[in-house]
């Protein structure tokens, strides 16, 4: 199947989702091999974004992606409807930081891109094609990409009270797309919508561009476009959020309640492969593949994605479970303390206590967590590198639970960290310090 791209230039105006700005949007041609590329025209020097999932730094009720001082917020339904139409090269030009939000589907887009005359082009387009499952798991949410030789989308769209529960599995072309997907509204639980405004969400958000859902009832301008409009969002939210990976992709999606964080951690995934594949199968094959960063929407972390996180291992990985993360600078963590940890077997025989060099290295390593959930993990370590005002106030043994405080004080060019951190057994301080780190590039660490 050959590239494609527009005919000519394309503008629609509207007001944007979460900023509320007005924005005026335009498409315009471009060359075979040239691929999706957004350009703020609304800033100096018209920096250029192109929309990859290492670019992401927001998740929260969108997809927003920055490079150096340029964001995007939003770019979810453009990509979906950029992905769903078959249009590989195109420069998106836009006078705002979103596109607009126009009736809360990617319906206006289609119709923007189907006025512009999609055109082939002389150059073969180029999938990417998974040769193994891939497959992400946060609470009740998972989603699994299985080898196909198409795109095809199965979802279950689920709240917690299990009123709204819509199942749809579809193939995804432009005709099936532009038919079955493109109209489905973006929605929200009514309950949900004070909490997204003290967020800074929504500030442009109405009836007239997304579904409220209150209850059993359904609240919008117009009635439902159809009965499992829901489903349809979502899958029209997956073409979007793995168009990421910088290229269409062939594979079987089969998804339970997806969000953006988690479309964008499979993402994630993929585009390591990518990348694996571009090094010409330099990469070892059992290499662990870290997602970029903690997102943030996640507010706690299993063992699981601690080790996806640090580099530590046995036997000096320290943490074992994030319990709360509080805002960008503060997080809650676990330790168990066990009989069976090596160290005891000198440090006391017939007398275990926990060293207290290995509590500061906890403190760091909790410490680490955060800083690295600021910036993109991928391909970084945070190096413990001094310790100040460190006190020691009671011995901790083994059946004890360390409950580690950590909170960033400083934070220099995401390069330099500085945290305060305590160490508590049964509410009371078993060791506290200031502790200094760095973020460096990895050498060779899995």
């Amino acid at each position: 199947m050959k590239q494609r791209t527009l005919a000519r230039a394309v503008s629609i105006k509207g007001s944007a989702l979460h900023t509320g700005d007005a924005v005026t949007l335009t498409m315009k041609p471009a060359p075979a091999d040239h691929g999706i590329v957004f350009r703020r025209m609304d800033l100096h020097g018209n920096p250029e974004l192109r929309p990859r999932v290492d670019q992401v730094t927001d998740l929260v009720r969108a997809t927003t992606i920055q490079s150096g001082h340029a964001k995007i917020h939003t770019v979810e339904h453009v990509l979906s409807a950029l992905h769903g139409c078959g249009i590989d090269n195109v420069i998106v030009e836009m006078d705002a930081s979103e596109p607009p939000i126009l009736d809360g589907s990617a319906r206006p887009f289609v119709n923007l891109i189907l006025q512009g005359e999609p055109v082939e082009q002389e150059r073969e387009r180029v999938y990417f094609e998974l040769d193994a499952p891939v497959s992400v798991a946060r609470g009740n949410s998972s989603i699994i990409a299985l080898p196909a030789d198409e795109l095809k989308i199965s979802c279950t769209s689920a709240d917690d009270r299990g009123i709204h529960t819509q199942h749809l599995v579809l193939t995804i072309d432009p005709e099936v797309y532009q038919s079955q997907i493109a109209a489905a509204r973006t929605f929200t639980i009514y309950e949900d919508i004070e909490e997204l405004l003290k967020l800074g969400k929504i500030r442009g958000g109405s009836l007239d561009c997304a579904v409220v859902i209150r209850g059993d009832k359904i609240i919008s301008k117009e009635p439902l476009r159809f009965k499992d409009e829901f489903v349809r969002h979502k899958i029209l939210d997956i073409v979007g959020d793995v168009m990421l990976l910088g290229m269409p992709l062939k594979a079987h999606i089969v998804a339970t309640r997806p969000g953006h964080a988690i479309n964008a951690e499979l993402t994630r995934i993929l585009y390591a492969q990518l990348l694996a594949r571009k090094d010409g199968g330099a990469r070892k094959k059992d290499k662990v593949v870290r997602p970029a960063t903690v997102l943030e929407t996640e507010t706690s972390l299993d063992i699981r994605r601690i080790l996806d996180t640090l580099p530590h291992r046995y036997p000096f990985l320290m943490v074992d479970r994030i319990v709360e993360i509080k805002g960008e600078d503060e997080l809650v963590a676990l330790k168990n303390v066990s009989i069976n940890e090596p160290f005891f077997q000198g440090h006391y025989p017939g007398n275990p206590v926990l060293p207290g060099v290995l509590q500061i290295e906890a403190m760091a390593q909790a410490a680490g967590v955060l800083m690295l959930r600021k910036i993109s993990a991928e391909g970084k370590t945070a190096l413990f590198m001094s310790c100040d005002k460190v006190k020691f106030r009671r011995a901790v043994r083994p059946g004890d639970q360390l409950v580690i405080n950590v909170k960033l004080t400083k934070s220099r060019g995401n390069k330099i960290g500085v945290a305060e951190g305590q160490c508590l057994v049964n509410g009371q301080i078993a060791s506290s310090g200031e502790l200094m780190f760095a973020v460096v590039e990895d050498a060779g660490v899995d």
